[in-house]
């Protein structure tokens, strides 16, 4: 397809100064005040699908709009739905940047912003080929759906009642998503697998109010030091975890999965020098990688209690609180682990203290079929654009929209990444490499030729 990936080398540096104009809306999900900013990324969205003729629409909710869109119909070629997020993570610590958040800025190969690779730059790579197939061929070989939100960053609150509602609308026969990272730099990956969550936060009263330590310590019930016990007991020193029947649904790794998660080029001492660490642990008997991607784990979020400023102040708190949430693995349940989880903590409470556990949301953890024609046709795209077949990987983080795919219209979905593990995703001096945006976007267009030869005569 040489007239294809000509015109996309052609109009490479367009393509950046464009998404550079998306990145430069701070639609910040997360605070009000930037709600006008919101719907200022939809409508650019939005602009960008009516340019290609692309029936499109601006769909109001509750909270921040959708983007929907279709492409002219293709008659007896498949359906793909493309999901993506145009709503952006908080800049904080905004000290830490080393340019504007909102100014992406060009260094070396990689562009710098919030929201690069998350989802923006990712999302973006699919819009561009889909141009690419009209103004080169006249017409795409696929039918495209485009479903855009903007609270993703939010829990997507509104995203989900509108796909149950929606289920002819959003009919399809495969779904896409770019929201991931590859393998490692120049070694592209297919994401298989994903973990879920189930998030929480404890709270913990004791006293009416703050109390002098030294009067008072000893004689009544410090809800800190009930905390500290109550997280150290949720795992033992073998990174098991201790909430009852928690193991009873996971699904073990394969001899297959273990096998091949080893032949990747993992290199441990890399990773800790990358995240700044002089060691790692987690549950005895699984590799670092396994630990990652494959089996449950419970972390603490965030610990509250008592006196915090500067220099020393002596008090018995009245309150202490933490949130944590444990990563699921498929099969798994996050409803039987808050009814197991509950009074397992209530039963270690000691006298003077009251607990309350608020369970945030939940969602169960997915594995794609890795022999389906559509996996198929993935790989090869992927080889096609970057040179070698891509490996595939799970993921550690948690991709509830994929559940609801697979619950509500039936369909698995394709899970893409261009970005890679560290462009900083949530953190200061988000990038995105412009090498993989581009490759991204050939990826992607010769993914529409990939997913059409399913549907033509042999």
């Amino acid at each position: 397809m040489p007239g294809l990936e000509h015109y996309l080398d052609q109009n490479a540096a367009r393509f950046e100064s464009e998404l550079s104009e998306l990145l430069r809306i701070p639609s910040i999900s997360a605070i009000g005040e930037h709600r006008a900013d919101i719907e200022k990324a939809a409508d650019w969205v939005l602009a960008q699908f009516r340019s290609l003729g692309f029936r499109a629409e601006k769909i109001a909710t509750p909270g921040n709009p959708l983007v929907y869109a279709e492409s002219p119909p293709v008659a007896g070629a498949p359906t793909v739905l493309v999901y993506g997020h145009y709503d952006v993570q908080p800049v904080d610590p905004l000290d830490e940047w080393i340019t504007s958040p909102f100014e992406p800025t060009r260094r070396g190969d990689n562009l710098y912003a919030r929201g690069a690779t998350d989802d923006k730059g990712q999302m973006f790579t699919h819009i561009k080929s889909a141009e690419a197939w009209l103004k080169i061929e006249g017409r795409l070989p696929v039918n495209l759906k485009y479903l855009i939100e903007g609270e993703e960053e939010v829990s997507s609150g509104n995203l989900f009642p509108f796909i149950e509602r929606e289920r002819q609308k959003l009919a399809c026969d495969v779904a896409v998503i770019s929201d991931s990272s590859q393998f490692a730099p120049g070694r592209p990956a297919i994401t298989y697998g994903l973990r879920g969550i189930a998030y929480y936060e404890l709270r913990l009263t004791g006293p009416k109010q703050d109390l002098h330590s030294g009067t008072f310590g000893g004689a009544v019930t410090n809800p800190a030091r009930v905390l500290c016990g109550l997280m150290a007991a949720l795992v033992d020193e073998q990174g098991r975890i201790q909430v009852p029947s928690f193991y009873d649904d996971v699904v073990p790794l394969t001899v297959d999965e273990r096998k091949q998660f080893a032949a990747l080029e993992f290199d441990e001492a890399a990773f800790m020098r990358q995240i700044g660490v002089a060691g790692v642990s987690g549950e005895a008997g699984y590799t670092t990688l396994e630990r990652r991607w494959a089996r449950p784990t419970c972390d603490i979020n965030g610990l509250t209690s008592g006196y915090q400023g500067e220099g020393a102040k002596t008090v018995l708190p009245a309150r202490a609180s933490a949130k944590f949430s444990f990563r699921l693995v498929p099969n798994q349940d996050p409803k039987k682990i808050s009814a197991a989880l509950d009074p397992y903590l209530r039963k270690m409470l000691p006298q003077g203290i009251t607990m309350e556990l608020i369970d945030f949301h939940g969602a169960p953890g997915v594995v794609v079929p890795l022999d389906s024609p559509f996996m198929a046709a993935a790989v090869a795209a992927i080889e096609r654009s970057f040179g070698k077949k891509p490996v595939f990987m799970r993921e550690g983080g948690s991709i509830p929209i994929v559940t609801t795919f697979r619950q509500q219209l039936r369909v698995d979905t394709l899970l893409l990444g261009w970005g890679l593990d560290d462009d900083n995703a949530h953190s200061p001096n988000e990038k995105f490499n412009m090498l993989d945006f581009h490759r991204g976007i050939k990826a992607s267009a010769f993914l529409w030729d990939e997913l059409a030869k399913l549907h033509r005569p042999k």
